[in-house]
């Protein structure tokens, strides 16, 4: 099934992830709609799709807004008319990643954007995909929610199971409505969030990762599949495991 006329919200769409889900989504026919902080970003996003043939647009808001949230979504279906996917990738993790380094504003922000915002865009449409009988929601998670640690950082580690969790909640509440729910958990994707971390992963480390093209594509298998099938949950994960030691010595001050 392609994804000609399906609308596809996409939060975090300005890079990484969120960017390849959009650039390849729109390569199959969808409209792309993406929700961001910084509208530079997303603006260049918008305009490679364009340039390509598809279309585009843009919000600019913080996915823990409420109200914000609320007005993307019904701009999107007043100018659209449907939202049949919705991809909650927008979240970030915290630059102190201890139990005792790591400030309450720092976890208040990853909290907000990992899983506040997963919530309140979620709400956001789907009485939209209520009425239409139909729909698909996607949301990243990682694995840092089985596998917590300091690489992550224990707020970034505890919103990404939380958002496993509303997945699996979200297929129990939408039962039988014709909306399918399913919960991405990649392992280290090159991304621009790596060079937020208090080491960032040198360029050998960066090569046995996961690249973003095999993110995007197990977004779109799941976008594409015929309503009447679901994958609740997709592992992907680098095939090699690189040492960590290195890095890890460097997380052991508090």
């Amino acid at each position: 099934m392609n994804l000609n006329e399906h609308v596809c919200i996409i939060t975090g769409g300005g890079s990484g992830i969120g960017r390849g889900a959009a650039i390849r989504l729109a390569q199959d026919g969808a409209t792309i709609v993406i929700a961001g902080r910084t509208i530079t970003k997303l603006d260049a996003v918008a305009a490679e799709i364009e340039t390509a043939g598809g279309t585009a647009a843009t919000y600019t808001l913080d996915v823990a807004d409420y109200p914000a949230v609320q007005k993307m979504a019904d701009d999107v279906l007043e100018k659209f008319g449907r939202i049949d996917v919705l991809i909650n990738n927008a979240g970030h993790s915290s630059l102190h990643r201890r139990l005792l380094n790591t400030t309450p504003e720092e976890v208040r922000s990853v909290i907000d954007s990992n899983l506040i915002g997963t919530f309140f865009c979620t709400q956001a449409v789907v009485p939209a995909m209520l009425k239409a009988k139909s729909g698909t929601i996607i949301n990243i998670s990682s694995l840092a929610a089985v596998t917590p640690g300091p690489f992550s950082g224990f707020p970034y580690g505890a919103a990404k199971a939380a958002v496993i969790n509303f997945t699996e909640f979200l297929n129990t509440d939408l039962r039988n409505t014709g909306i399918r729910a399913s919960v991405i958990i990649p392992g280290e994707v090159v991304t621009p969030i790596l060079d937020n971390r208090p080491v960032p992963p040198d360029t050998e480390a960066r090569k046995m990762m996961v690249d973003v093209d095999e993110t995007s594509a197990a977004i779109h298998l799941i976008a594409s599949l015929p309503q009447r099938s679901n994958i609740p949950e997709l592992v992907i994960r680098p095939t090699m495991h690189r040492s960590t030691e290195g890095e890890l010595v460097q997380f052991n001050e508090p």
